[in-house]
């Protein structure tokens, strides 16, 4: 299930909830967009279950290319994987991940507060470029998800250089 803590960046938690509505509207306050889309049958094809959703967004966005991703807990690098997005960066284009199965936190750092939103299957996050934030998938991830780009090849972390990402909550997963 979808939730959203705020943490002052002193670390004190200041609200928590569950409620897409709730989480939606305090990530729209710093320009984040997140929405639940239904979960469907995929047959394999993921891209083309969700194709009017991902249409949608290309349109909106400006996005021109689509795939997923697919991590399971014994994926041989899991552990590098894990620990390339767990600090602190920005990106020069939006981030955008529907979640098809599976979990991961993203932890967004704006306007003096620190949002740690744990996506689930069927939450969608579009972080826009610019925006402080990490990510992590837990030390045995378990997550397939979509992933829109305007330049998948420019697609790059830069690191902030700031070790606020360590005085936070990282995930731990609810199902083992």
């Amino acid at each position: 299930m979808s939730n959203l803590q705020i943490f002052a960046e002193s670390g004190e938690l200041l609200s928590e909830t569950g409620d897409g509505d709730a989480i939606a509207q305090a990530l729209d306050g710093i320009g984040v967009s997140f929405e639940r889309w239904p979960t469907r049958e995929t047959d394999g094809n993921i891209l083309a279950a969700y194709a009017p959703e991902i249409d949608r967004l290309k349109a909106e966005g400006g996005y021109r290319s689509v795939d997923t991703i697919s991590l399971g807990p014994d994926h041989p690098d899991r552990d590098a994987l894990r620990a390339k997005f767990l600090s602190e960066h920005i990106h020069a284009e939006d981030e955008v991940r529907f979640f098809v199965a599976g979990e991961g936190l993203f932890t967004l750092h704006s306007h003096g507060r620190v949002f740690n939103i744990l996506c689930t299957q069927g939450d969608l996050i579009r972080v826009p470029a610019g925006t402080r934030h990490w990510f992590d998938m837990g030390p045995r991830p378990s997550f397939t998800a979509i992933r829109l780009f305007i330049n998948p090849e420019g697609w790059v972390a830069h690191f902030t250089g700031d070790d606020i990402a360590a005085r936070f909550p990282r995930h731990e997963p609810v199902a083992a």
